[in-house]
């Protein structure tokens, strides 16, 4: 276990003071706070948040440990801070901690920082880059804030094609499993999926195809699909401009598309809409407010960017938005019959909350298949 004090250095010059713990590096990313209170394993490997330093809100963070079941996918952040890191946790299914899970993997840690009064600043001065290092007194400012995380989808993606085979879900409702099978062919675009999107898929009757971002639309056409699934993922989407021009070459195909996160906005640039950055991102729980019934749902998310609602995609319709700051949280698309969500849908099951856009997916497709 690393130990000794550990600093991290903001671009703005400031410094938050602290202790070591996990891998002995430093490391360099933008500066986020995530607000969930919970599911800190599914947190720290989520592809959105590769190359950036985390700022965990809540207080105490590593008590329940983590298990191998817990692990589903790679750590891709580039360090973790928070207030209070818990040595000794305790849970039945705890096979590991949190420093040992950071140290396997390379990724510095920072606790005992003020975590409240670091949030504050970020939620006042907007994300900004930061370094975690042992000596603040050699880190460049001009160097850091000019720094830039680059082609973040990359890094995430896979290199090669992988087959998720379809598992029926006895846990489904009988009125969404009655209607299911096996016969649904998906080709989910990876711009840094979660295992839990292809669960999702695979439970609910789908075959499904993970193939890298630099897959051309021919490619993905050539595997005869019943529908596509743009990822989430990390980075600015004004980024990839050369997948944007892929997708719109599917667009008047007739191709069931489901876009998320990452996936959301890039398919609303393909359709002539705007993304913009957002001050200081959501990350965590946030409340999203469904148009046409008007409930308000809780979801999961982890985005620094949105669809902007001062240019709009063509022939688009807002579904949700963003209950604090009104930011656009979902698409339909009245001209090709796809849909986008903001946030991730695939982190609830239940038939009455936001999962429920994977069953309208699998609808979509058996409509097309028919």
């Amino acid at each position: 276990m690393a130990a000794g004090k550990r600093y991290l250095v903001l671009g703005n010059g400031r410094a938050f003071e602290g202790f070591a713990f996990g891998a002995d590096v430093a490391a360099v990313g933008e500066v986020v706070f995530a607000t969930n209170m919970s599911g800190f394993a599914q947190g720290v490997t989520d592809p959105g948040f590769s190359g950036q330093l985390v700022v965990q809100t809540f207080p105490l963070v590593g008590n329940t440990g983590l298990d191998s079941a817990q692990i589903k996918s790679p750590a891709h952040l580039a360090g973790y801070i928070v207030r209070e890191w818990c040595q000794s946790p305790s849970h039945h299914t705890c096979a590991g901690t949190l420093d040992a899970f950071l140290l396997e993997r390379n990724i510095p840690g920072l606790w005992g920082v003020d975590t409240r009064a670091l949030t504050k600043l970020i939620r006042s001065e907007g994300a900004m880059n930061g370094m975690i290092t042992d000596d603040p007194a050699r880190v460049d400012i001009e160097a850091l804030k000019a720094y830039e995380a680059g082609d973040a989808v990359s890094r995430v993606s896979v290199k090669e094609p992988e087959q998720y085979s379809c598992q029926l879900s006895t846990a489904l409702p009988s009125v969404v499993s009655a209607s299911l099978n096996c016969q649904l062919k998906v080709v989910l675009w990876d711009f840094g999926r979660k295992q839990s999107t292809i669960d999702c898929l695979n439970s609910r009757g789908c075959d499904v195809l993970a193939v890298p971002h630099t897959w051309t639309a021919a490619q993905i056409r050539n595997e005869n699909p019943d529908g596509i699934v743009l990822s989430g993922g990390p980075g600015n989407p004004a980024l990839y401009t050369g997948i944007v021009n892929e997708i719109t070459q599917l667009l008047d195909k007739g191709i069931p598309i489901f876009g998320i996160a990452l996936g959301h906005q890039l398919l609303a640039l393909a359709n002539g809409g705007a993304t913009e950055k957002l001050r200081y991102g959501h990350r965590g729980g946030c409340s999203v407010k469904e148009i046409a019934t008007g409930r308000t749902l809780v979801t999961s998310q982890n985005h620094g960017y949105a669809v902007s609602m001062d240019r709009m995609p063509q022939n688009a319709k807002v579904s949700y938005v963003n209950a604090n700051d009104h930011t656009c949280e979902g698409l339909d698309y009245t001209d090709f019959g796809g849909f986008s969500a903001q946030f991730a849908p695939e982190d609830c099951w239940t038939p009455h909350s936001e999962g429920n856009l994977f069953d309208r997916f699998i609808a979509d497709m058996q409509r097309r298949a028919a």
